[in-house]
């Protein structure tokens, strides 16, 4: 930075300590830049003040950071007076420092690693994830044999087993990166959602929106009941895919003459012998692919043709794999609740990326809940139910657009606590399995051969590929062009 800013004749730089101009390693890189640059120290503590006396004098505060609103840096245009905050490797720029600043900028890059060292920083994340992934997954092939005998006691086993892979995910968001989740709903909502079945509907505009409501089902303690209705390409997901098989999720082709035996089938299968006191979430996103404004204009021609109102942020949703999902319910499942998710500006870029990387994102969730009675039954009008639903979800989500919160939205504010099970999980993994597994492959690879050596390269490469692929499946930008095409649907 003293080299850079010096070549470009920045009027001064800031610096959280002095005394790296004595260190020698400083030194040497400088080049003696430090000679000919202003360098004044501003302590951490004092930040905040400094910021906000600059922008008195007339300095526009630009953050170099990844958010949701960050502009694109080469088409982003700098006023005359700007000061550029640039946050650390391991924890970036702080939330509270990001709420004063007038705007945020990113440097564009392609492909699905948005950073060229996360792998350095979440090296530790990725491994520890890939080798407990896979040994539960073995556990719960194993555990199939017991399926033809028992399928309460099969479905135990998984719903254990599924915790211990849910909750890697709950870590790294609220230990590894300080990730927050706070909830609006009623108080006597939240109570009834940990002892009932239930139908889980929510907006799907981000890439870790599932995320957020995996960490409340964690506080919850309902995390291990979690299934999806998804695309059938998620069943190949490398570890999650499989986990979700195996906890009886259901998947569609997108080709709704087999969708529909499909769901019948599937749904009658999981509420037939299910644990007494287990309970289960279905998680379905009735706009059927992640929210692009592509989408939302394409899925718009449709609802003018149809005659509905416009939806401002959400895509016209699919009513049919709801309607069919609450009818063969058959009254077994209690409640649908209805979430709508907002990710703060003041937070990281709500990605997996950012999560890897240690940064923190700040989600809200409004959560309303509807009686399954409640619902008309009838075809009609469970699908007029469900348009009006998302009405009323667009404009709900349009006043977290407007407050920057849900607060003030008719529901109360309530932050469930986050408890220690996903991080004492991740501990015993690390402990039982990470430390003796890394002593052994030291002394494996120190004593191996070269060829055995190439083919433990090559199985890292191939591990690799497959948490590039899982991550690749949360990006939007990635995600599937349903949803692109016009289809009356």
């Amino acid at each position: 930075l003293s080299r850079t800013g010096e070549v470009f004749g920045i009027k001064e730089l800031i610096i959280g300590s002095i005394r790296i101009l004595e260190d020698q390693q400083f030194l040497n890189l400088s080049m003696t830049s430090h000679k000919w640059l202003r360098i004044k120290q501003v302590q951490e503590r004092e930040l905040k003040d400094y910021l906000i006396d600059m922008q008195a004098q007339g300095y526009t505060i630009i953050a170099l950071e990844q958010t949701i609103n960050s502009q694109n840096l080469y088409e982003f245009e700098f006023p005359e007076k700007t000061l550029l905050l640039l946050g650390n490797e391991r924890e970036g720029i702080r939330a509270d420092l990001l709420s004063l600043v007038d705007a945020t900028v990113e440097i564009p890059q392609a492909g699905v690693i948005r950073s060229l060292n996360v792998h350095v920083s979440g090296a530790l994340c990725i491994s520890e994830y890939t080798r407990n992934g896979l040994i539960i997954n073995f556990l719960q092939l194993c555990s199939c044999v017991i399926w033809p005998f028992s399928k309460e006691l099969y479905r135990k086993i998984n719903c254990f087993l599924a915790l211990g892979i849910w909750s890697q995910f709950t870590f790294y968001a609220q230990w590894w990166s300080q990730s927050n989740c706070v909830l609006y709903i009623n108080p006597e909502d939240l109570e009834k959602v940990r002892h009932e079945h239930a139908i889980v509907i929510m907006n799907h505009k981000y890439d870790i929106d599932w995320l957020a409501g995996w960490i409340i089902c964690q506080r919850l303690g309902i995390i291990q009941g979690s299934k999806i209705v998804g695309k059938q390409s998620l069943k190949l997901v490398p570890i999650v895919g499989w986990c979700w098989i195996f906890t009886e999720s259901i998947f569609l082709r997108r080709v709704w003459e087999s969708d529909r035996e499909t769901l019948v089938h599937d749904l009658s299968k999981v509420l037939a012998n299910y644990p007494k006191d287990y309970y289960f979430n279905f998680l379905l996103f009735c706009e059927g692919t992640r929210f692009t404004e592509k989408k939302r204009l394409m899925s718009m021609k449709i609802a003018k043709e149809k005659g509905l109102p416009e939806l401002k942020h959400h895509i016209l949703p699919r009513t049919k794999g709801f309607t069919l999902l609450l009818q063969g319910a058959e009254n077994r499942i209690a409640a649908v609740y209805d979430l709508t998710i907002g990710f703060k500006n003041t937070g990281a870029e709500p990605t997996l990326l950012s999560i890897l990387k240690g940064r923190s994102c700040q989600a809200e969730i409004f959560v309303k809940r509807i009686p399954v009675s409640k619902i008309p039954q009838d075809t009609e009008g469970c699908n007029n139910w469900v348009h009006e639903l998302y009405q009323e979800k667009d404009k709900i989500y349009d006043y977290f657009v407007n407050h920057g919160t849900f607060e003030g939205n008719g529901l109360p504010r309530i932050e469930v606590p986050r408890n220690y099970y996903d991080l004492l999980n991740e501990l015993a993994w690390i402990l039982i399995i990470g430390v003796p597994s890394l002593i052994y492959l030291f002394k494996f690879l120190w004593t191996s051969s070269l060829l055995v050596r190439l083919m433990f390269v090559i199985l890292i490469g191939v591990a690799t590929i497959g948490v590039r692929a899982m991550i690749a499946v949360t990006v939007t930008e990635r995600g599937s062009k349903y949803g692109e095409i016009h289809k009356d649907k």
